[in-house]
């Protein structure tokens, strides 16, 4: 694996020189962070050239930095984490971008290199709120269309804004504010004085 992995290092390296923000290899892996700006040319050299040959995207997920491992995070909020396979070479890296402005998070999207990018973008533009430029039909996938807010922001509240629910005099679904009384939940002990059999 080791020898693999030094093959693929130095392949990226060749490609793509000090373009690269960062290449971390931990745990047998690589992971690419590119520039935002160099993000769609960087996926299309990923998959294109002859000794990198990255043919399928396996995943891509939004990724919200705003309290990473409970520290504070310094630098953009939103991320998109993508990882491709390579048939060829039998290898695989990790690619992660972050979009520049957190207000907007917003990419280019790579569904034109791969078609599989489909469903996965349209899944981080519904749960993170994160733009893909380019994507010809971008709209929620798992969320109601009417649904408000992004729930996999880690700022979203935990019980939502709006519940949905059928409406038995109106023959129709409604939507209504929350319903949900916010509780904290503590496990109880109960005791029996004479549980067992036994006096306590």
């Amino acid at each position: 694996m080791t020898q693999k992995l030094d093959t693929l290092e130095a392949a990226l390296q060749a490609a793509f020189g000090d373009s690269l923000k960062s290449t971390v290899r931990a745990l047998d892996e690589i992971t690419i962070t590119v520039p935002g700006a160099a993000y769609l040319a960087t996926m299309q050299r990923l998959r294109d050239d002859p000794a990198l040959k990255f043919e399928q995207l396996m995943d891509l997920c939004g990724v919200d930095y705003i309290d990473y491992r409970n520290q504070p995070w310094e630098g953009p909020r939103y991320a998109v984490v993508v990882h491709l396979l390579s048939l060829t070479h039998n290898w695989r890296v990790r690619v992660r971008v972050f979009a520049p402005d957190d207000d907007l998070p917003a990419l280019a999207s790579v569904n034109d290199v791969w078609s599989s990018a489909n469903w996965f973008e349209r899944e981080a533009f519904d749960l993170f709120g994160i733009i893909f430029e380019g994507h010809l039909d971008l709209r929620r996938i798992l969320t109601d269309y009417g649904f408000i807010g992004h729930p996999m922001r880690k700022d979203f509240p935990v019980s939502g804004h709006v519940e949905m629910r059928y409406d038995a005099q109106k023959k129709r679904v409604i939507y209504q504010p929350v319903s949900i009384e916010p509780r904290e939940v503590v496990p109880r002990v109960v005791r029996e004085d004479r549980y067992g059999g036994l006096d306590h």
